[in-house]
């Protein structure tokens, strides 16, 4: 997976959910003439707006975004997926003479963008749809379980509810008889597809979560169960990939099973707040990030303009 040449120069802002990533890349944006190319794994997929925390028609008019509602939520968008798209979005920017920012919290698109992704087996049709109905009349835990035993590792990184991941990772497994984190060791992810600078948000815990819970109620009574309603009411099949997301599967459970709507909400806030700690590790584990609170708008400033314009 070879990235255009010549690979333009890409300052990116990574971060836990709800730390002020949107707000963040603006201010840069407009600061240092950027634009953004969008590395967050449910942003993507239209009709996905409350729960994803999209950014609002005002960010959008203060800073060209891409990759933002390129995918239809049925649709799987894997990470080689994404970064072919991401590759183009690049090219155009770079061709315009703008800066290029990527921003989001999904990490695999991040590591993918920078260092390629291990080779993997093309999809067997017939392995993936029996894995899907295993997962729908089994439930995630069976599943995780089973991947538990196929490959320890990919199961110990993985959340029991990513059902994307959780069974490529068993369709990988199955279909090779070689565990995907044995070939992702293999891999290295060593190779540097674009020169980069890395900048991350994070604040401290107890900060973070009451951000986090915060967003998650205003997500919640701002109309969240509406939105996945009328996705519903629009044909989108309750198993739609988009749905799996924090927030919409919690929406859905409501919806579809009568879930109570007190105990969903506060189980997608526990279940967000789990989900940042995952993500600060995934991203304290990639070397070279300077980290930042969100509020130290001069000091990112600073170092982004010290990348792209090393002569000065």
């Amino acid at each position: 997976m070879p990235a255009p040449a010549p690979s333009p120069p890409l300052v990116l802002l990574v971060g836990p959910t709800a730390v002020g990533k949107t707000a963040a890349a603006v201010a840069l944006c407009r600061e240092l003439g950027a634009e953004v190319v969008n590395a967050d794994s449910v942003q993507v997929y239209r009709g996905l707006d409350i729960g994803s925390a999209k950014p609002t028609p005002h960010e959008l008019a203060a800073a060209p975004h891409h990759l933002v509602d390129v995918a239809d939520p049925a649709q799987e968008m894997s990470a080689a997926r994404w970064t072919d798209l991401a590759d183009a979005a690049i090219a155009k920017i770079a061709a315009r003479q703008k800066r290029v920012l990527v921003s989001g919290g999904t990490g695999l698109y991040v590591k993918a963008l920078l260092h390629g992704l291990a080779p993997a087996p093309p999809v067997d049709p017939d392995l993936r749809q029996r894995l899907r109905d295993a997962w729908e009349a089994e439930g995630a835990a069976a599943l995780h379980a089973r991947l538990a035993v196929l490959d320890p590792a990919s199961a110990r990184r993985l959340h029991p509810a990513g059902r994307q991941r959780v069974l490529r990772a068993l369709e990988v497994g199955l279909q090779t008889g070689q565990p995907l984190s044995a070939r992702q060791n293999a891999h290295g992810f060593s190779s540097g597809r674009y020169p980069h600078l890395a900048l991350g948000l994070d604040r401290p815990r107890e900060e973070l979560y009451q951000r986090i819970e915060a967003r998650c109620r205003q997500m919640w009574q701002g109309g969240l169960l509406t939105e996945v309603a009328a996705l519903l009411a629009a044909g989108l099949p309750p198993t739609a990939h988009g749905l799996n997301s924090l927030g919409y599967r919690q929406a859905l459970a409501v919806l579809t099973q009568g879930r109570e709507p007190g105990a969903a909400l506060e189980e997608m806030i526990r279940q967000t707040r789990a989900y940042a700690k995952r993500q600060l590790t995934w991203f304290r584990a990639l070397q070279g990030i300077n980290w930042h609170h969100p509020d130290d708008l001069p000091g990112l400033i600073g170092r982004a303009r010290a990348f792209w314009n090393p002569e000065n």
